[in-house]
């Protein structure tokens, strides 16, 4: 990218906004700030943007209200939501709005800036996988197309988070490889953060909703129990036991 990258930063506490934006010009990124929710929508709609950092409470417009608008734009913007809010529900709700990473305040900003980094390498590493792929996967009735990132199931359009998305695109260009849960947040996330293995349950619990006939009994996203997940190659006619170590319902720790 010969550009310097773009970032939105939404944030109304001044100090923070202060700090942030300093760190971040100093890893060479344009920084422009807002602070309000209403400027950061009409910030918003005049990108294009690289990345966005947004508060959740915010005079005007919020920051979920927010994350909800990026994700009709064109293009696909990675979103950072930092929050005072901690509790699992709220970082829940941010990750179903769309946002790639939710942060809790108070935090650490070298913290914040190592995530920036890795989002943004996962997401120009994800566009440069979708151009040299340069078509779908179709795999068991699952159809996913990187370009327009767009999922169906049987024909039928399934409704995924950015995250969600990621997370199967990578399971099914790797078949019956298993994928430990620090393996999926390096390679989907862009970290491997102690602590944060509950991410990668949550999103396949999810994920299983949403692709299996039965949650309960899967046949695409299987756990093999010791030491990941897998996407199945060929998966088990319905109703069958799991085989091979192959585990169901709903996720615990491998």
């Amino acid at each position: 990218m010969d550009r310097p990258r773009r970032v939105l930063l939404v944030e109304d506490d001044a100090d923070i906004a202060a700090l942030l934006g300093l760190h971040l010009s100093d890893e060479s990124y344009q920084v422009v700030h807002a602070a309000d929710g209403t400027t950061g929508l009409g910030l918003l709609t005049r990108g294009p943007w690289d990345l966005l950092i947004l508060d959740v409470m915010l005079p005007g417009v919020n920051g979920l209200d927010l994350c909800k608008q990026a994700r009709t734009l064109p293009g696909y913007i990675p979103i950072i939501i930092i929050s005072a809010r901690s509790g699992e529900t709220h970082r829940i709700v941010g990750l179903e709005l769309g946002a790639d990473d939710y942060i809790s305040k108070p935090f650490s900003v070298l913290e914040l800036v190592a995530r920036v980094k890795a989002l943004l390498r996962r997401s120009e590493a994800l566009a440069r996988t979708a151009r040299a792929d340069a078509g779908q996967i179709d795999r068991h009735g699952l159809s996913l197309d990187p370009l327009a990132r767009t999922a169906r199931l049987s024909g039928r359009p399934l409704d995924l988070t950015p995250r969600e998305f990621d997370l199967l695109y990578h399971f099914a260009r790797h078949p019956d490889q298993v994928f430990s849960r620090l393996q999926l947040l390096n390679a989907v996330w862009g970290y491997s953060h102690d602590g944060y293995e509950h991410t990668v349950n949550t999103h396949i619990n999810r994920l299983r909703t949403k692709i299996e006939d039965d949650p309960a009994l899967p046949r695409r996203i299987l756990t093999v129990w010791g030491r990941g997940y897998k996407f199945a190659a060929e998966p088990a006619p319905a109703g069958s036991p799991p085989d091979n170590g192959s585990g169901t319902g709903r996720e615990r720790s491998p």
